[in-house]
């Protein structure tokens, strides 16, 4: 399998800022890229910091004005399956920031009660796909699962979120994980969940809007908190645009009777 993938960003940096992006495929694939950043004219270099789960953030301070931000890679071939820690087990298995899974405990038992194994990921990714309805901007920053549960609208990682919270509350490791999404439409970064059974990480996307089988790993994390594309301190930053490709030279046909691991 090739996958190439891009992102380009453009920013206005307000005054001095402390920016971190979550942008670049994550290691563990055979990976050609380019990463670019410019800020009025002059290029500059941000440093790598090596996160969990082969997350690589990439993190500068940039000066005020305009920035571009331009990342681009070729993946060969697919990843060894996610590798499973006993910590991590433990700690996806609590209550988030965005994934508020005590809260939701009695609906979540209520709803799945007596359903184990990969019939409870097919019943709770049927349920949240039913129940919610994909409206880009529907959503702010701010929601967790139990408000997206309330709207019944949302994006990609309040789907996520509430796969997420919903298998937590049912003592199953979940968590969120940004990914390129060959297939997907209209084109963004997507965000989609994974879930611990059978003794392997296994991907859940409620939308079903890109095959899973060519989702390529950005980032890993409790919830978006831990997976966003950019963070930034001290001063106000402008997104003013934004553009992501990713292909594939052979979309998969997802079948949805299988299990699926990111790779």
């Amino acid at each position: 399998m090739k996958r190439s993938v891009s992102a380009h960003l453009t920013l206005n940096l307000h005054a001095d800022a402390d920016l971190i992006f979550s942008i670049a495929v994550a290691k563990g694939v055979d990976a050609t890229e380019t990463f670019t950043i410019t800020s009025e004219g002059a290029e500059l270099e941000a440093h790598e910091i090596a996160g969990r789960h082969g997350t690589r953030l990439h993190r500068l301070t940039g000066p005020p004005g305009r920035m571009t931000i331009d990342y681009s890679a070729e993946v060969i071939g697919s990843a060894d399956p996610a590798p499973v820690d006993e910590l991590d087990l433990i700690e996806y298995r609590r209550p988030s920031r965005y994934c508020e899974s005590d809260t939701l405990f009695s609906t979540a038992r209520s709803e799945f009660a007596g359903v184990r194994g990969k019939d409870l990921l097919d019943a709770v990714s049927s349920w949240v796909g039913a129940h919610l309805s994909y409206v880009p901007g529907a959503s702010q920053p701010t929601d967790g699962a139990v408000a997206t549960m309330l709207a019944r609208q949302g994006v990609c990682r309040d789907y996520a979120h509430l796969v997420v919270a919903i298998l937590r509350a049912l003592d199953v490791p979940a968590r969120l994980v940004s990914v390129y999404a060959p297939g997907l439409s209209p084109m963004d970064f997507h965000a989609v969940a994974e879930a611990y059974i059978e003794d392997a990480w296994h991907v859940v996307d409620a939308t079903t809007l890109a095959p899973r089988g060519s989702l390529l790993r950005i980032a890993t994390g409790q919830d978006a908190s831990e997976t966003a594309f950019l963070s930034q301190h001290w001063a106000q930053v402008d997104l003013l645009s934004i553009n992501v490709t990713a292909v594939v030279d052979s979309l998969p046909t997802d079948d949805l009777a299988q299990l699926t691991q990111l790779r």
